[in-house]
């Protein structure tokens, strides 16, 4: 049985960093889906968009995934750590305990596109050492069939494993393509919180008469049921592209404030006091 679509959230546009444009979905009208805190994509190819970048900002307490559809930024943090995100290419970074870094463009012109998605980290993983796993696309295997294609970035997808490694949330991420008219299932762990996020196109998900229609810039929320843990996906005369996300609640109390999530306000006014002393 197919899970049946919940809530579907428009993405909002607004900015970040240095007036970086965006669509926000979870953060925005959505505020928290257990355990994705943040959903954003941002994509132009006018440079003022997008070339200020995400100058130098700490986190502590939660988990950042980048995912590059185009384009090409630069990623450093305090420690010395220096890498580049190219198309097709995907970063996990577990900020635990604290880092500092900026993510800035390395074009001055062209499309730059790609989401970014946080991740909460349990109670007793928050403070955990900062680490990154940056991810090239031959690294990710990639399913083509009957026109259709299916990137592995975290979890499995007919018995093939992505390369993330060691998130305790267990998440699933697939970068889904299908071509005009073509379906997609796949098998969701039941109790895990999923969702579908729509980059391009639009699809049905769900079963026959429970599907519901999710359009472009559009997250539809994966209603949890026990004897259902499938998504079905059908994709409309244009072809889709979208991201399917699930991973295991984490059921605590959540404390957030700008780029540090805690489980109290105590532990952020220590992230605060431990950032401006140097302590990251």
């Amino acid at each position: 049985m197919s899970r049946t679509v919940g809530r579907i959230i428009n993405g909002r546009e607004t900015s970040d960093g240095e007036g970086v444009k965006l669509k926000r979905t979870i953060g925005g009208q959505l505020e928290v889906l257990d355990p994705f805190l943040l959903l954003d994509e941002f994509k132009s190819d006018e440079r003022n968009d997008y070339i200020g970048g995400f100058p130098s900002h700490p986190h502590r307490g939660f988990e950042t995934v980048t995912i590059m559809f185009n384009g090409y930024m630069e990623h450093q943090d305090h420690k010395g750590n220096k890498g580049l995100l190219t198309p097709g290419s995907v970063q996990w970074m577990t900020a635990g305990k604290g880092i500092i870094h900026s993510e800035m463009p390395k074009q001055e012109d062209g499309l730059m596109h790609g989401c970014q998605l946080w991740l909460n980290l349990p109670r007793e993983f928050k403070m955990m050492e900062p680490r990154y796993q940056d991810i090239s696309p031959e690294k990710i295997p990639n399913i083509e069939e009957n026109g259709n294609k299916i990137r592995i970035i975290a979890g499995e997808y007919k018995n093939i494993t992505g390369p993330v490694e060691g998130v305790v949330t267990n998440p699933t991420l697939l970068d889904v393509e299908l071509a005009p008219g073509q379906s997609f299932t796949e098998a969701i762990p039941i109790g895990h919180t999923a969702f579908v996020y729509v980059i391009r196109g639009s699809a049905t998900f769900g079963q026959d008469d429970e599907s519901k229609l999710v359009k472009s810039s559009q997250l539809a929320v994966l209603e949890d049921q026990d004897t259902r843990n499938n998504v079905q996906a059908v994709a409309g005369p244009e072809g889709v592209k979208f991201l399917l996300a699930a991973a295991k609640p984490i059921k605590e109390p959540i404390a957030r404030y700008g780029p540090f999530v805690m489980n109290t306000q105590q532990e952020i006014q220590q992230a605060f006091r431990d950032y401006q002393s140097g302590k990251f």
